[in-house]
């Protein structure tokens, strides 16, 4: 069986990652094994070292390791110099498991508290510090000494830093720009690859052929999606490997050039909404002439692309000048007359979109007008954002607490899982705690195995943790387990075979395990007390965000917003649906227990309905914007119709807009029966008849077909391309410019009748959803948002 690209590519990257891994575990464990004395006086705790390593190398370029080396001090700054001060105050001797307990929680309170100002691994090796200095302070008692012990940890911190830098210089060093530079370069291969892809599937003559150049496609958009990731992740440590460019004056990489790549798949999703659309391109609307300009343009557009990429290009010939005007766009001289011609023309103003974003020049920020965030946590704190670290220090606590009280010996292994875990969002508490668990139990038999086989060879033992960081790294890539259940698997098994004289393998291997077992059971307890919310809950608030988020969007056509307030409601909505996306994937994950099912299979679908109504708002912005620029110069008379095609789609979105609303309030709602019992005890029992007697925005009623509305909208607009040109024919550029406008108002047709459809789709999705909350009530979304309104009035 053959493999694909993508294996290959995934087989790379573990390879890698477990090489540099396993190199900078070899550094600790030769230093610390066969280290000279006064390494083994200062670095007392290897098993941190190792921790450390994991922390900071896993998956990591030269620019993550540089920002490690100054999280890693700045992490020890915030917790070894207050501990020193505290074991001076309170005494090592003086240590109890309640009071080991309650300075560990304190301690790790101020290192969260600050929640968006300190980098997450930071956080996790402080709070991992604070384990192991007051935890092992307790268990030796009046032997701990106030300051050479916390700087011990210090020092065990630091070796693991060194080793990280020395793996990502050895043999060559992984740079983040080369990352960036190369996912850059394979997105701007598969960009090219796609256009030719969907112009294929465009020409096709029957549908099975043109899906399957779609399916193609769609799998190349999964592969440029991961690519983005790769831009995302590296591009900050592309910041901490400018002073090596600088020394060594190699050449850096475009930070915009990403972000002009990704602006593109605006107009490659338009393209694939066409196709997988399904309907037939007339064929004689690609006759002749036609067809031979559209592979023109296709060129142009290619050609465009690899500009942006900086490949080598070859030369431009007459037929695929960039300058040379789209002779195909200036046949469409006419409105389409029925709706099954708008495909074709919605396909050439994405085809046109995209050389328009590939050729435009990179605007200039007005940092003028951006106002700068306050430094300070203080003045922005509140209960929610305190909440992260009140939840940790209590998990913290309690399982120190516990875990010593089980065995005082190995009670940091209770707390460590919890400091080193450590995540500043919420996740899924049961799927995480599951995943930590197996993660440990598999490496630390593994590592027990390891100690069994290789156990008079400590060469060998070293040698066998290779394939094991090359399994870990699958194990960090795969859905089952992610990060969390990978780095799990990886210290567990280097705890064991890195190390020496800490007992008999098989006795340490099942403290480890049950003290790892009490440090998670302490999170999920703390997590179900202080924050009991579902995550079935969390995805219904974000469900009823997004639709706000929606309304906002839509309430800006007909509003003349400017660029930047545009982008910014844009932006707003794409936010609000990955959080979207991530709470439901989060309430999939978690166990539904005594409640009701989560309905994932109807928030999934929301969601691809929220994307594609973002993605026709977008284009609707951008047809809008192409009429304005025809619109310049000519005569008030074309200023005064192009109004009205606004307020044609005003009225539309603003339809969209109450929808949204309506749907925003209704899904607050926690069920039917709370809402007529808040009726009852309001006096309302009876709403509001005449309430009932308002407007409907429901898109599903017969009287309110997107079809009707798409017809309504086509006529008004063959008046406007027929007045706006009306006694200037005679004009020879005048020509071109209709064409243009043709095609804009014709892209605004498709915009239409697709925001129709979808707006349809959304409500019936909305009263599935509420159906499956309240499954002993007819749900009726009309008289549920007349009663809302009763209630407020």
């Amino acid at each position: 069986m053959q493999m694909t690209e993508r294996g290959r590519a995934m087989w790379r990257t573990c390879l890698a990652s477990a090489f540099r891994t396993a190199l900078a575990c070899t550094i600790v464990g030769a230093a610390t094994l066969y280290g000279p004395q006064w390494i083994l006086r200062y670095v007392a705790f290897p098993a941190f070292s190792y921790v450390t390593v994991i922390l900071i190398i896993t998956d990591a370029t030269l620019g993550d390791t540089l920002r490690g080396c100054w999280l890693a001090l700045y992490a020890t700054c915030q917790s070894v110099a207050p501990a020193i001060i505290t074991l001076r105050l309170i005494g090592p001797a003086q240590l109890t498991a309640g009071t080991t307990a309650l300075a560990a929680a304190l301690a790790a309170f101020v290192v969260v508290l600050p929640n968006g100002l300190t980098h997450l691994v930071a956080k996790r090796i402080a709070l991992g510090q604070i384990v192991l200095i007051y935890v092992i302070g307790y268990i030796n008692g009046a032997e701990t000494e106030p300051v050479m012990h916390p700087l011990r940890v210090a020092a065990s911190t630091a070796l693991g830093v060194i080793a990280c830098v020395l793996a990502l210089l050895i043999p060559l060093p992984r740079l983040a720009t080369c990352e960036v530079k190369e996912s850059c370069k394979e997105i701007g291969q598969n960009v090219t690859t796609r256009v030719k892809l969907y112009m294929k599937a465009f020409y096709a003559e029957d549908a099975i052929s043109a899906m399957a150049s779609v399916s193609q496609a769609r799998e190349l958009s999964h592969t440029s999606s991961k690519r983005y990731q790769t831009i995302k992740r590296y591009q900050p440590s592309m910041k901490w490997e400018r002073l090596p460019f600088k020394i060594w004056r190699w050449q850096n990489v475009n930070d915009n050039k990403g972000e002009k790549l990704q602006s593109m798949e605006i107009a490659l999703r338009g393209m694939e909404m066409v196709l997988a659309s399904k309907s037939p391109i007339p064929p004689s609307l690609l006759a002749g002439e036609v067809k031979d300009g559209i592979k023109n343009m296709q060129e142009r557009v290619i050609l465009s692309i690899k500009r942006v990429n900086n490949t080598p290009q070859p030369s431009v010939t007459p037929e695929t000048d960039l300058e040379k005007p789209d002779e195909c766009l200036q046949t469409l001289q006419e409105i389409p007359e029925t709706s099954q011609d708008l495909p074709f023309y919605f396909f050439l103003f994405c085809l046109r979109l995209l050389e328009t974003i590939s050729t435009a020049k990179p605007e200039e920020e007005n940092k003028g007008s951006v106002k700068p965030k306050s430094w300070s946590w203080i003045s922005d704190w509140d209960s929610k954002k305190a909440m992260p670290a009140i939840k940790l220090s209590l998990s913290l606590g309690l399982a120190i607490f516990l875990g010593s009280l089980y065995s005082k010996p190995n009670g940091y292994w209770a707390g460590l899982p919890v400091a080193i875990s450590f995540a500043a969002a919420r996740e899924a508490t049961f799927k995480l705690a599951n995943v930590k668990a197996q993660g440990t139990v598999i490496g630390t038999v593994y590592g027990v195995m390891g100690c069994f086989v290789f156990q008079r060879f400590l060469t060998v033992r070293f040698l066998s943790l290779l394939p094991w960081f090359i399994f870990s790294s699958f194990l960090s890539k795969s859905r089952m387990y992610g990060k969390a259940g990978g780095i799990s698997a990886a210290i567990g098994a280097v705890l064991i075979l890195g190390r020496k004289n800490f007992g008999e393998p098989s006795e340490f291997a099942i403290d480890r395990i049950v003290e790892t077992f009490i440090g998670l059971s302490c999170s999920i307890v703390v997590e179900l007390i202080l924050q009991p919310t579902r995550a079935a809950n969390v995805a219904k608030l974000e469900l009823s965000r997004s639709f706000h988020a929606l309304y906002e969007c839509a309430s800006l056509f007909g509003a003349k917003p400017s660029k930047a307030e545009i982008m910014e409601s844009q932006k707003k909505l794409r936010s609000h649906l990955s959080a979207l996306k991530k709470s439901t994937e989060e309430a999939q994950a978690e166990p539904s227990f005594w409640f009701s099912p989560f309905n994932a299979s109807c928030y999934e679908k929301l969601f691809k309905s929220f994307c594609r109504m973002a993605d026709l708002l977008q284009f609707s912005r951008h047809a809008i914007g192409f009429l304005g620029e025809q619109g310049k110069g000519k005569s008030p008379r074309c200023n005064e119709i192009l109004s009205d095609v606004d307020k044609d789609l005003k009225s539309l979105t603003q339809s969209i807009g109450l929808l949204a609303k309506y749907f925003e309030e209704i899904t607050l709602l926690k069920s039917l029966d709370a809402l007529e019992k808040a009726l009852a005890k309001n006096g309302n029992s009876s709403w509001d008849i005449e309430l009932g007697k308002t407007p409907n925005p429901s898109f599903s009623s017969p009287e309110s077909e997107p079809e009707k509305i798409l017809n309504t909208y086509l006529q008004h607009c063959r008046g406007v391309a027929d007045g706006m040109f009306r006694g200037e024919e005679e004009r020879d550029e005048v020509k071109f410019d209709k064409s243009e406008v043709v095609l804009s108002l014709s892209a605004l047709g498709f915009c239409v009748e697709k925001m129709g459809q979808e707006a349809r789709e959304i409500e019936e999705m909305v009263k599935e959803v509420v159906q499956s909350e309240n499954p002993s009530s007819q749900v009726n979304l009309h008289e549920i948002s007349c009663k809302i309104r009763s209630l407020y009035k």
